[in-house]
C-alpha cells in the first residue's frame, strides 16, 4: 500500500510525496532568503512584495507541519510506534520552526525601504537560523520517516502534499 494517486493521476508513494514538498519548500526559502538579501543589499523587490512572498512561505510550510502533526504523525505512531521518539523530535522542531517564522514575520513586516545595518543582522540572523533549523529538519525526517510512510496505507491530509500551495 502506502500510494496515493496524484493529481496528475499517477501513483506515489507518501515517502515519496514527502521528499517532493521538501524540495519545493527547500526552494521557496532559498527564493526567499535571495529576495531578503537582495532587499537588504539596496535592490530587490520593495517591502510590500518581500513581506507577502514570506507571508506565502510561512503559510506554506505552517500548513505541512499542521498537517504532519495533526494527520501523518498519528497515522505513524499506530502504524509504527517505534518511531515515537522520532515523532516527538520532529514535533518538538515544528514547535521551534513556528517561533522562527513568527520572528522573521515580525522582522520582514518592519523592513522599510532602506534597513539599518542592524534590521539587516537580525533578518539575516532569523533567516540563517531557520534555514539551518528547516534544513535539519526536513534531513532528519526524510531519512527516519521516508520507508514508513511509504510502507503506510492510510490516507494522509490534503495538506500533506500542498496540493494547492503557490508554484505547485
Amino acid at each position: 500500500m502506502g500510494i496515493s494517486t496524484g493529481p496528475d493521476g499517477r501513483l506515489a508513494a507518501f515517502g515519496n510525496q514527502l521528499i517532493d514538498v521538501h524540495i519545493w519548500l527547500r526552494e521557496e526559502l532559498a527564493r526567499l532568503r535571495d529576495d531578503v538579501d537582495d532587499h537588504l543589499a539596496g535592490g530587490g523587490e520593495r517591502p510590500r512584495e518581500l513581506r507577502a512572498h514570506c507571508l506565502a512561505f510561512c503559510s506554506a510550510l505552517t500548513r505541512h507541519h499542521t498537517a504532519e502533526d495533526e494527520g501523518v504523525f498519528p497515522a505513524l505512531a499506530r502504524h509504527s510506534p517505534e518511531l515515537a521518539p522520532v515523532l516527538e523530535q520532529l514535533a518538538h522542531d515544528h514547535h521551534m520552526v513556528t517561533g522562527m517564522l513568527g520572528r522573521l514575520q515580525d522582522l520582514v513586516d518592519g523592513i522599510g525601504p532602506a534597513p539599518s545595518p542592524a534590521e539587516a543582522r537580525r533578518v539575516r540572523g532569523e533567516l540563517d537560523g531557520l534555514v539551518a533549523l528547516v534544513e535539519s529538519h526536513f534531513t532528519y525526517e526524510e531519512k527516519k520517516l521516508v520507508d514508513a510512510l511509504n510502507a503506510l496505507g492510510a490516507p494522509l491530509p490534503d495538506d500533506f502534499a500542498l496540493r494547492d500551495a503557490p508554484g505547485r
